[in-house]
């Protein structure tokens, strides 16, 4: 699958700020990034590592108007298996880089949801489990924008049943950590998502590698592009600001690339 990615960002800064961006798709071995162009107006730009070794951010000073444009083509060359038919691991058993991914953070208070877990999916193991959760969400949140913000936890989601892609992934995650299997947030390009936009998604680390599920249902493992990967939303923003930034238009697009 080649996807053509289309992105263009614009934000006005009355005062000089350090802005963190992470917008482009990132070369890995499951994607190839055949063509990319990138322009930033702000100065100083500094790229940076990304969280897991995936992707870069960059640091740039933004004063006045920050005009992003970001035009590729990604071959998606991803190995698709069943995650429904894969094992888990015990945690001991698990390599050390995915520990982290076990933990509660800001967004995802996995140590509140065990009790939910093991009474609702009592008996499910590894992907099974897994899948059983992404139905679970898919079938009993509505997709509403507008009832979620910056601040909206995956508690405070559990509790409305209402949200948009990062309030549906952060549940997933909350509820895979508290079954001991380790989980992350992804945010991707994605064909199939309406209206387009960012997309985040959960990965969860299944038969010893990491695999996207998306509980909104809108997206497919095949047809995402990775660009990066963090505990929760706060550590894979496509924009982090430090300073006030005024809001100005924003457009994404994405497309198959059919010939």
């Amino acid at each position: 699958m080649q996807l053509s990615i289309r992105t263009r960002l614009d934000y006005r800064f009355a005062h000089p700020a350090d802005v963190l961006l992470q917008f482009e798709a990132a070369a890995i071995p499951e994607q190839t990034v055949d063509w990319a162009h990138t322009h930033v107006s702000g100065t100083d730009m500094v790229r940076v590592p990304a969280q897991d070794g995936i992707g870069e951010r960059m640091w740039v000073r933004a004063d006045g108007l920050l005009h992003v444009e970001y035009d590729a083509h990604v071959t998606i060359r991803r190995i698709l298996r069943d995650a429904a038919a894969l094992p888990g691991l015990d945690p001991r058993e698990l390599p050390g880089e995915t520990v982290q991914y076990l933990m509660p953070s800001r967004y995802c208070p996995a140590d509140h949801f065990q009790s939910f877990v093991e009474a609702e999916f009592a008996g499910l193991k590894g992907g099974a489990l897994v899948a059983a959760m992404r139905d679970w969400i898919e079938q009993s949140f509505t997709y509403t924008p507008g009832v979620s913000n910056s601040d909206t936890t995956a508690l405070d989601s559990f509790v409305r049943r209402q949200g948009v892609c990062r309030d549906y992934a952060h549940v997933l995650i909350t509820l895979a950590r508290a079954a001991a299997i380790p989980a992350r947030m992804a945010s991707v390009y994605a064909l199939g998502v309406e209206p387009q936009d960012f997309h985040a998604v959960a990965e969860v680390f299944l038969g010893g590698e990491w695999h996207l599920i998306d509980a909104t249902g809108m997206a497919t493992e095949a047809n995402m592009a990775k660009i990066g990967v963090g505990r929760d939303a706060a550590d894979v923003s496509f924009m982090t600001a430090y300073g006030y930034a005024a809001f100005e238009g924003q457009l994404v697009s994405v497309q198959a690339i059919t010939s």
